[in-house]
């Protein structure tokens, strides 16, 4: 084999194994096996399993991501999503085991980030359909990424069980996914059809490009030093993340006590209109910062 057939060959037995048993559960060693080549031979072309990894994860994610783009041409939103959905679904039959692989949630050794990222970035290319569809009907367009993101994940979970069941046929999936995002349940279709428009669509994936030498010693240096960023700023972001939530989660708990605060002021102070008749009215006003009591009651009382 020449250098660029080898590398391939070794993707293509790399995407088997790690389908059938994922990153942690492969390694050099069956990967060299299954090849019949040495261990230096998949070292030479990837430096490490983590290499030959990231290949395979970001050519399915690019596979997948270009044919969904493919799908939103110019047309109705409706027609849109149909094509969307059907080119997820075409993607799982065609690519089964890049699917299998995407779904385990991509190891951090891939650089790409997790399949949740990958359909965050689906859902954005959606988002626009979906703020069509919203301001023809009256709808806010703002929340069209929230709607998007609930499309695609509804989509995406359908394509995981389906890759195992694979019934009933493709179309007829996509139709009812489209069925139940675009009528909801209170206006299902009792016999969904895929319209005519779309009958029959099928996306060409795109040529996949072949690296045609080696990486050199320096170049996969640089690759791994440009990995362990894209690590380290995944873990950045999850603790700002992290950080945001536990913030916001103090400020809600804060506007809480405001309220309550609040709240008992204006019994209160509707107790005492009510005991401006003379009546004995208990007040329990909340304990302040600087007072420890737990409840205090007094009579209040006017003369004539």
């Amino acid at each position: 084999m020449t250098g660029k057939e080898r590398r391939e060959q070794l993707i293509g037995v790399s995407r088997a194994l790690f389908a059938e048993k994922g990153f942690d559960g492969t390694s050099i060693e069956e990967i060299a096996a299954k090849a019949k080549v040495s261990k230096p031979v998949v070292y030479e072309h990837f430096g490490a399993k983590e290499g030959i990894y990231a290949v395979v994860v970001d050519r399915e994610m690019q596979r997948l991501l270009s044919m969904v783009t493919q799908s939103l041409v110019d047309a109705p939103p409706r027609l849109k999503l149909e094509r969307a959905a059907l080119a997820m679904l075409q993607y799982i039959e065609e690519s089964s085991e890049g699917f299998r692989i995407l779904v385990r949630d991509s190891h951090a050794a891939s650089g790409t980030g997790t399949f949740a990222s990958l359909i965050s970035e689906i859902a954005r290319q959606v988002e626009d359909v979906l703020a069509e569809a919203a301001a023809a009907h009256g709808y806010d367009p703002h929340y069209a990424p929230m709607y998007a993101q609930m499309l695609v994940g509804m989509v995406a979970l359908t394509g995981q069980w389906w890759l195992d069941v694979r019934k009933p046929p493709r179309e007829e999936v996509a139709a009812h996914l489209v069925n139940l995002a675009w009528n909801g349940l209170n206006r299902l279709d009792p016999n969904p059809k895929i319209s005519e428009e779309s009958r029959g669509l099928v996306i060409t994936p795109p040529v996949t490009t072949i690296t045609t030498a080696p990486l050199s010693e320096k170049e996969r240096r640089e690759q791994e030093k440009a990995r362990e960023r894209r690590i380290k700023e995944q873990a950045k972001a999850r603790e700002r993340q992290l950080k945001e939530q536990e913030k916001l989660r103090r400020e809600q708990e804060k506007a809480r006590a405001r309220q309550a605060r609040a709240q008992a002021k204006l019994a209160a102070r509707k107790a005492k209109a009510a005991g401006r008749g003379g009546t004995a009215v208990p007040v329990s006003p909340p304990a302040t910062d600087g007072d420890p009591a737990a409840t205090r009651v007094e009579e209040v009382r006017t003369s004539d």
